[in-house]
């Protein structure tokens, strides 16, 4: 674990580093092919966390005033239950560490600020879509299989 990483909710400046990030992700490493530049991609990702700020909040990871990690919380708001009227689900999305600093407990401390945040609103559970590569970080973050948690991948529009 890496006593310089500083985790905090990202400001301005912050989040168009995360979609720096996230285009390098997608694009770089992925090889996905992208709709517009890099620079219209930071600019409306920005313009859309200012939209979306009541339900997603943008984590940073950083070391010497660095951004090495970003991982995002979607927080909604679930049907009233008998039992409790105010209920809140929130979703683990987009979490990437940068490749230089990966195997340095990076996505944990991503991963705990996220769930203590989670906690914090009164969020019963939280979820993750993962992929095959980042399931041993989630499952020593506390994650686990939910046979009853279903999903289904829809048709794109």
């Amino acid at each position: 674990m890496d006593d310089d990483v500083v985790v905090r909710v990202a400001g301005p400046t912050e989040i168009a580093e995360a979609a720096r990030m996230r285009w390098t992700w997608v694009v770089d490493e992925k090889g996905g092919e992208p709709h517009g530049s890099e620079a219209e991609f930071v600019e409306g990702t920005v313009a859309w966390a200012e939209r979306n700020a009541d339900t997603h909040t943008c984590f940073v990871a950083e070391i010497d005033d660095e951004v090495v990690g970003m991982a995002w919380m979607a927080v909604a708001p679930r049907v009233p239950s008998p039992r409790a009227f105010e209920r809140r689900n929130a979703d683990v999305q987009s979490v990437y560490v940068s490749p230089s600093v990966r195997g340095r407990g990076v996505g944990a401390q991503l991963m705990r600020a996220l769930v203590d945040a989670a906690a914090s609103v009164g969020a019963e559970r939280v979820t993750v879509h993962s992929s095959p590569e980042a399931v041993r970080m989630y499952e020593r973050a506390g994650f686990s299989v939910d046979p009853l948690l279903l999903d289904q991948s829809l048709p794109k529009r």
